[in-house]
């Protein structure tokens, strides 16, 4: 951590001494984090939304905002789940058009690589690199339930176990792509005419999942290889990010959690050939601030009741015991009947993909150990805030996180949108920024650059070669 000092103003200032905090804010297409019953909340799917948002984090000196994306609805008793956003824009598109209106934040999209090809999806960020000058991230997911595979032709063909060796080739696959260009590919004569080399964008691959061969048509990306990011916690999640991920999603907000997973996660880059530093851990995080301790957690409160609300309770009970509870009061206990486990009432919730049975054991041991009704159990379970307190509180706890290696940084979640991420930028950055371990402003243009990471670079000659 920084080492702490005095300003001419009497305000603390630090020198830095401690890693620098990585930042991204992400804004999700599924799940209940956003208050939609607060009057301050707006539209899901206008671009002005993600226009305001991304502005905001660009103002905050973010190293990228995220676009989530599911690629179906998911459903609740065979109707479209109330709290899914329903005509949100596809995220390449959304990003393509921010890069217009956006100079330095990073541009991130999920994508599948279970029900999309690599020519088609290695040429869209391309693009999006070119367009933005370097900011464009993909966020690498398998999309492994066979509900969402419904709308495709291929359906939920391939085992759970195969969809990370597909994930894997198909990232290769897409590197080789953008290898097919060189850098001085595109040459420019002494007329001032340009030409291409001969052999630009020439490619083969042959492997278990694709088997491609011809030219790519869309000249290296000015990043090299736009930025990867995965969220896996598998062991063979966890094996796949020190291979081949640039950042990883974590889902451990807990600090011993979190940093037996960095340590786990860090500790297997050395076996692909690679340094600590080239891999960054973000987890996902909330926060709730007042001008006091007491007021933050009485505003944390609020903010949960709103986010799960009595049929919100009631669904997520109903998606792991697989029966109709819409009779049970949400502020009471747990119902006495067993799970159905051949009974499926809400599709497309990765929670409810896993044994139902042992997750109902899970609740009725806390709910009893604790006293939770319902409502309490789900919130309790669903996450709640990370970071609550006053600015300074949340600025300090956020730099003892990751000076702890709980992490490289974070990646927000408003539960507001969007408006949600201004008040951190406002109050939190500020400080972030006095005690040294966050920029006072963009020292490059890329999104490598913000992250640190190198420029995947290959020369004509190496391409010939």
């Amino acid at each position: 951590m920084g080492r702490p000092g005095q300003r001419a103003d009497g305000r603390r200032s630090f020198v830095v001494s401690g890693k620098q905090i990585h930042l991204a804010v992400f804004l999700p297409g599924i799940g209940n984090p956003t208050v939609w019953s607060d009057p301050r909340a707006g539209s899901q799917i206008d671009f002005e939304t993600f226009h305001h948002v991304a502005r905001t984090a660009e103002r905050g000196k973010f190293d990228f905002f995220f676009l989530a994306e599911g690629l179906r609805l998911r459903e609740h008793k065979g109707e479209i789940y109330e709290l899914d956003v329903a005509g949100r824009p596809e995220s390449l598109t959304v990003l393509s058009a921010l890069a217009a209106v956006t100079s330095r934040i990073g541009l991130a999209a999920t994508v599948s690589s279970t029900f999309n090809e690599p020519y088609e999806v290695a040429r869209r960020l391309a693009a999006l690199d070119h367009l933005s000058e370097g900011r464009a991230a993909w966020n690498v997911v398998t999309s492994r339930d066979d509900f969402t595979g419904e709308n495709f032709r291929r359906g939920g063909f391939l085992p759970e176990a195969d969809r990370y060796t597909r994930a894997a080739e198909f990232l290769q696959s897409a590197r080789e792509l953008w290898d097919s260009w060189a850098d001085g590919d595109v040459l420019a004569d002494a007329a001032g005419g340009r030409f291409v080399r001969p052999g630009a964008g020439s490619f083969t691959h042959r492997g278990t999942h694709f088997d491609i061969t011809g030219r790519f048509n869309t000249p290296r990306p000015p990043q090299g290889h736009p930025v990867v990011i995965q969220a896996g916690e598998s062991p063979q999640g966890r094996e796949f990010a020190a291979a081949a991920a640039d950042v990883v999603f974590s889902r451990y907000a807990g600090l011993a959690e979190a940093q037996e997973f960095y340590r786990d996660v860090k500790g297997r880059l050395a076996g692909h050939g690679r340094a600590p530093e080239q891999l960054k851990i973000l987890p996902a995080v909330s926060y709730v601030l007042g001008d006091t301790a007491e007021e933050a957690r009485e505003r944390a409160t609020e903010i949960r009741r709103a986010q799960i609300g009595p049929g919100t309770a009631i669904a997520h009970l109903e998606g792991v015991w697989g029966r109709d509870l819409s009779g049970y009061d949400p502020d009471g206990p747990l119902p006495d009947v067993d799970p159905d486990p051949d009974s499926l009432l809400f599709k497309g919730h990765a929670l409810f993909r896993i044994d139902r049975a042992a997750t109902a054991r899970q609740w009725r041991t806390l709910a009893r150990e604790r006293n939770l009704s319902i409502r309490e159990l789900v919130t309790e379970v669903t996450g709640r805030q990370t970071f609550i307190g006053t600015p300074h509180e949340v600025a300090d706890a956020m730099d003892a996180f990751v000076q702890s290696d709980g992490s490289d940084g974070f990646v927000i979640t408003p539960h507001l949108t969007p408006g949600g991420l201004d008040e951190f930028v406002d109050r939190v950055v500020p400080l972030l920024q006095e005690k040294g371990v966050y920029r006072t402003d963009y020292t490059g243009s890329t999104l490598r650059e913000h992250l640190g990471l190198p420029e995947a670079r290959r020369t004509a000659q190496e391409a010939t070669a």
